[in-house]
């Protein structure tokens, strides 16, 4: 499920992102997303590709990763994010909610370490 009021456009300085194209109240669900699931060492393969920059820590110990379908994969990081993302380890799925109101046009964010902590040396600060 992906609301239809969502648009994968260019993020000034990030590539692709995903847009609201219309206002979004504060605690929507504004996806739910499959989710392929890799395996340890699946995973430690995957990482040597491309698709390394587009896998998500999956599992309890975080020693799995997951391919996640749909938009998942191009909401762009920030550590002040203005959305969230939950995963359902029993429905095999993650779901992106707002944490506050969104204004058409507004850009949709995640914190790539969850709900906060410090950011790798590796993200850019925005």
């Amino acid at each position: 499920m992906i609301l239809p009021i969502l648009s994968i456009i260019e993020s000034p300085s990030r590539g692709r992102g995903v847009f609201a194209t219309a206002p979004i109240a504060a605690g929507t669900t504004i996806e739910i997303a499959p989710v392929i699931v890799l395996d340890p060492t699946e995973r430690k393969k995957v990482e040597e590709t491309l698709l390394y920059n587009y896998v998500f820590e999956w599992g309890e110990d975080n020693k799995s990763a997951i391919i996640a379908l749909g938009y998942a994969s191009i909401y762009n990081h920030a550590k002040l994010a203005n959305c969230k993302y939950e995963m359902d380890f029993d429905y095999l799925t993650i779901s992106f909610i707002t944490l506050q109101a969104i204004a058409q046009g507004d850009e949709l964010l995640i914190n790539y370490n969850g709900e906060g902590g410090p950011d790798p040396d590796w993200f850019k600060v925005y």
